[in-house]
């Protein structure tokens, strides 16, 4: 044996050593023992993965890892683990992890929501934080809403006279939908009663779930190019209709901007404008993909289990009802500055965000070092979950944590803005959702209707 392959053995066997002896003294949170290969991928389930992760954290504790294909994961299930991630080590863990699902049609890199801590995700902020979700632009458009509503009201009335029978879960939908895209582009994308409904709402409910389903191409990478689950392939078509759909509505009014006749041209009074507005006035330069994806932030399906849980709780509805009357009056229209008279509503709202969060599980974190989390190390590159459908539920924090009472939010000042972390909706941190305002006064005013 000559000397160099006696070398070569020497450093690898010193490499081994080293490796071995850091992986024995890198402390790992706890976790169910990964199998070969496929790690720990059963132990999420076929569906509902934020119930699976909620039940291996009563086992394996608030701060848990697993490992998913080749993908090590870190799930938080609690308050204190939750406030260690977004806001101790915010800026470490600040980034994402982007799912196979999200890269379709390129959403990722026009998406706030996705976008790493860069440049443009600075601008996208920039913008919501200062021109489009300020309390002086959302008065400036209730009107806008306030109209949507109305005829929400005036189908109600309707459907009440002639005896037909209402889908609450369609009548949400549209109005959501509505007061969204009138918020957005000034018009509707969809109208009640006609057969479009359910085909958009397949679109949205479907996008929805490919994002939230559990993909293995995202845990084994050499799957990606096959999409075995054809997970990708779904998404494409769902963002694809939808991109469609904005297409014609932002190229119509850039262009229209953009003539020379454009002084004539009547402004309106959306957020579409406000984003032109500064792309043509100011050194954002954001092509129309940027703004499509921009703009292409999901609702959720929150007001309908508000609405459901206040047809199961006659109790809870009559409260409701007699707070609409004692404050505002009988058949008088809520305006957004009611708001704040309204506390019973308000809290009604809140335990259908505890109960019902839009995302169980926030959009996935990733650590961009390695980083020491409650005397644990949380490797390089992991992805970070947390688990907000489990902190919500959580019986140590919640009293009857399975029952629908928005009582609870009475006699606390418990808010969902990101600084109570046992209530985090919307997230926290410096990924909380920028939207978030607008979400709020819609699932009010809607719910009140």
């Amino acid at each position: 044996m000559d000397f160099v392959t006696l070398l070569l053995l020497f450093l690898s066997l010193a490499f081994s050593h080293v490796l071995v002896t850091k992986l024995r003294n890198t402390k790992l949170p706890p976790g169910p023992f990964p199998l070969p290969i496929i790690g720990n991928t059963l132990h999420l389930g076929r569906n509902r993965a934020h119930r699976s992760l909620a039940k291996l954290s009563k086992t394996y504790g608030p701060l848990m890892y697993l490992k998913l294909g080749t993908i090590q994961t870190i799930v938080a299930s609690s308050p204190e683990m939750a406030r260690e991630i977004l806001q101790k080590h915010d800026q470490v863990c600040s980034n994402r992890t982007v799912s196979l699902a999200a890269q379709a049609t390129n959403h990722h890199n026009g998406s706030i929501a996705y976008l790493p801590a860069g440049s443009k995700w600075r601008i996208f902020r920039q913008i919501c934080k200062e021109h489009l979700f300020t309390a002086h632009k959302l008065q400036s458009s209730e009107a806008l809403r306030q109209e949507k509503l109305q005829q929400l009201r005036d189908y109600l009335h309707e459907c009440c006279g002639s005896g037909r029978i209402v889908d609450i879960g369609e009548v949400a939908f549209v109005t959501s939908l509505n007061l969204i895209s009138t918020t957005l582009f000034s018009p509707d994308f969809s109208h009640f009663g006609f057969d479009s409904v359910q085909e958009m709402k397949g679109t949205i409910r479907g996008l929805m779930n490919v994002l939230g389903t559990p993909n293995l191409a995202d845990y084994f990478p050499v799957l990606k190019l096959i999409d075995p689950q054809g997970i990708k392939r779904k998404a494409e078509g769902y963002f694809g209709k939808l991109l469609a759909m904005f297409d014609e509505i932002i190229s119509e009014r850039m262009q229209s901007r953009c003539m020379p006749s454009s002084l004539d041209y009547p402004k309106k009074n959306d957020l579409l404008e406000v984003i032109i507005d500064l792309n043509l006035e100011s050194d954002y330069d954001l092509s129309l993909e940027d703004i499509k994806h921009f703009l292409l932030e999901s609702s959720s399906n929150t007001t309908e289990w508000a609405m459901a849980e206040l047809l199961r709780n006659p109790k809870i509805m009559s409260k409701a009802k007699d707070e609409l009357k004692t404050v505002i009056g009988e058949n008088k229209q809520v305006g957004e500055s009611d708001i704040s008279k309204l506390p019973y509503l308000c809290a009604m709202i809140k335990e259908a965000f505890r109960c019902y969060p839009g995302g169980p599980v926030l959009i996935p974190h990733k650590a961009d070092t390695n980083v020491e989390i409650n005397g644990y190390m949380v490797p390089k590159d992991s992805q970070i979950l947390v688990n907000v459908w489990a902190m919500g539920r959580d019986s140590s924090i919640w009293s009857n944590a399975d029952m629908f009472e928005p009582e609870r939010f009475l006699d606390n000042e418990i808010e969902y803005r990101g600084h109570d972390f046992e209530f985090i909706p919307f997230g926290s941190g410096r990924r909380i959702c920028p939207g978030m305002p607008l979400a709020r006064i819609m699932m009010i005013i809607q719910n009140e209707s």
